[in-house]
């Protein structure tokens, strides 16, 4: 059996190679630049290097996302000792123009910079990111040299298992998937099951329109993944694990797949990881993408290789999972903060956010404003400080009409509301939810019904069809807004669909059937006007 790897040596190796060259170019290889032309600059700037025979002077990194996605494609300079410049919508010309004038005639060029200086930037706080821009996800070193594994290796060499569960409940983190359920509490649950064989499972079937935290964290640090999935088997007693992908993340299952060989082979997983009695097995399971597979049991029924639909609980994951066996799901995002809690400890991260929402969150800012890109903000953030500061505002002189938070399943915040703190018991309170993360800004073009409309035919055909009120209600409840926002409703329709929200909302089987209704309620609560006058022109027409 090979020796594990020396994370100590690994990281003196990396810190020395960075000053053996005069120049690193850090070019943003995330799948939003790359769907703006990040592959062509990448290849550009390598080509360039190795044409002009620049390879001891520059040395060039595709990282992870920078963040600000409607600038790119982004690329930094970084000068040995310290000198950063970022460039933004940078293309392969632009990129030759950058290093020929940047790095061998030494002249910046200042009409393609990024100020980074902006609330954009400023305004954050990353945990979870924090690699992101930094590191080049396909190295193992790269993370590494950055503290990657070394929570693992301190867990596995200082900490009992019990040890790592009450640093987790310090921390007070709740699971990021949208329900909040606090970690500790879970990862107790599996701990104290009975059984030999228990299971981790990562759940990364991130499937709101709008949504792509998930998908980063995967594609630009899969070893923070890894690494927080070990540190939760260890903590629970867990010898096997999976992590379980939609199918339209071919970059991510890539990524995955890569670093969990990687690592193997590092004895970071497998037999004996660090030379501790602790094993563990890792796999990748591919989810055929049905939205409801991100309800925990309907998971586990993909996973072993079922048609994906809920069942009923009790019993719990934590006392039957899969194949019967006791089973914690977590969401990428939740196991992606484990690492930093257990090296900077439970107490660091509770101070930041709320007493009961602590920590941060990764945010998809998109829709009517000017900054688009991934953010993570602490918990309480102020939603204005999200959309006017960090956002920007709406562009073009427009107006805030409402902010949408946790996609299918939540609800629609409206400009009254924009001092929120945006925390799990704030946005309830509102008629809406954390969500996993995606936060879509609109704008006063925006028609009120036909966002309620579009969300309602979200959930029509992503049913599973198991139970009636989800499989019929949803459909009878997309034909009542479609004839609504088509002008043809009556009043009559507005109080069946009223009717039809609170069955639905409270005899569906699972969360998909019991959260469908929340964009309309929250549309008709703080937007009915706009539903009454489309009833109005009806009437008018008659």
């Amino acid at each position: 059996m090979a020796a594990p790897i020396d994370l100590h040596e690994v990281s003196e190796r990396e810190r020395e190679a960075r000053f053996r060259t005069r120049w690193r170019v850090k070019a943003c290889g995330s799948t939003a630049c790359i769907s703006a032309g990040a592959g062509a600059v990448i290849n550009a700037v390598e080509d360039m290097v190795e044409r002009e025979d620049m390879q001891l002077e520059v040395q060039v990194i595709p990282t992870g996302c920078m963040g600000l996605c409607s600038a790119g494609p982004l690329m930094r300079m970084m000068r040995r000792g310290g000198q950063e410049t970022d460039y933004q919508k940078v293309t392969p010309e632009l990129s030759r123009e950058i290093v020929r004038s940047h790095v061998i005639n030494e002249e910046p060029l200042p009409e393609h910079q990024l100020d980074t200086g902006i609330p954009f930037f400023t305004s954050q706080e990353r945990i979870v990111l924090a690699n992101g821009g930094i590191i080049n996800p396909d190295r193992i070193e790269s993370y590494v040299a950055h503290g990657g594994y070394s929570a693992l290796e301190k867990a596995l060499t200082t900490m009992k298992p019990k040890a790592v569960i009450d640093e987790i409940r310090t921390a007070g983190i709740r699971g990021r998937g949208g329900a909040g359920y606090p970690v500790a509490s879970k990862w107790s649950l599996l701990s104290a099951a009975a059984g030999d064989t228990k299971y981790v499972v990562a759940n990364g079937d991130e499937g709101d329109p709008g949504a792509y935290m998930d998908r980063t964290i995967m594609e630009d640090d899969p070893h923070r993944l890894i690494e927080g999935i070990a540190i939760a088997a260890y903590a629970t007693g867990a010898s096997d694990a999976y992590i379980y992908v939609r199918a339209e993340y071919p970059r991510a299952i890539e990524r995955l797949d890569r670093a969990i060989r990687v690592a193997r082979r590092n004895r970071l997983l497998g037999r004996r990881i660090l030379d501790t009695k602790f094993s563990l097995n890792v796999e990748i399971r591919i989810g055929a993408g049905a939205f409801v597979c991100g309800e925990e049991t309907a998971l586990m029924a993909s996973i072993e290789g079922r048609r994906g639909t809920p069942r009923l609980r009790p019993p719990y994951p934590t006392d039957s999972g899969l194949w019967g066996h006791p089973t914690m799901i977590n969401n990428v995002e939740t196991l992606a903060n484990i690492a930093p809690i257990i090296n900077n400890g439970g107490e660091w991260f509770a101070s930041i956010g709320t007493a009961k929402s602590t920590g941060t969150k990764v945010f998809a800012l998109a829709g009517d404003i000017t900054n688009t890109g991934l953010i993570e903000v602490p918990m309480g953030t102020p939603l204005r400080d999200i959309v006017e500061k960090i956002g920007g505002g709406v562009p073009d002189g427009g107006t805030f009409k409402a902010a949408q938070t946790g996609g299918p399943s939540g609800g629609c915040i409206p400009s009254k509301f924009l001092d929120t703190p945006v925390d799990y018991e704030s946005l309830r309170e509102l008629g809406s939810i954390m969500g996993s993360g995606g936060l879509i800004v609109m704008d006063d073009s925006q028609s009120m019904p036909d966002v309620a409309k579009f969300f309602m035919e979200f959930s029509m055909d992503e049913s599973c069809g198991k139970c009636t009120p989800c499989r019929a209600g949803t459909v009878q409840m997309h034909n009542i807004l479609q004839r609504i926002v088509d002008g043809h409703g009556t009043r009559g329709d507005l109080r069946d669909l009223e009717h039809l929200c609170t069955v639905v909302r409270d005899t569906s089987l699972c969360g998909l059937g019991q959260a469908a209704p929340n964009p309309v309620l929250s549309t008709l609560q703080y937007f009915r006007s706009e539903y009454e006058a489309l009833l109005a022109k009806e009437v008018a027409h008659g």
